[in-house]
């Protein structure tokens, strides 16, 4: 079953190589971002993420699991991400972080 947007509980903020910023809520955003408007097509991570946010869109792979892989897909293209949660991947939760999904 498709769903439209599959919600993240903090959303992402990227920054683009000009300074601008653009806020991703949810598998949706990111999917699109990706497919239309992706600075760097090639990447190893790249293609990951777009796996994953259609997995997620299908419900056959969490929707923090499609985050994390955006993530990624943004610091190997060089876009500088906010709203990551690292505390929380190494156990440890501090007072800006939440969990990923």
């Amino acid at each position: 079953m498709y769903l439209p947007e599959m919600p993240w509980s903090v959303p992402l903020q990227v920054t683009f190589q000009n300074g601008t910023n653009r806020t991703f809520s949810s598998v949706f955003d990111a999917l699109d971002f990706l497919e239309n408007e992706w600075p760097r097509r090639r990447g190893q991570r790249y293609e990951r993420a777009v796996d994953t946010c259609r997995r997620a869109l299908n419900r056959r792979t969490p929707v923090a699991i499609a985050r994390e892989a955006f993530v990624a897909a943004c610091l190997e293209a060089g876009l500088p991400v906010s709203g990551v949660a690292y505390a929380t991947a190494l156990g440890h939760r501090g007072d800006h972080s939440r969990t990923a999904a």
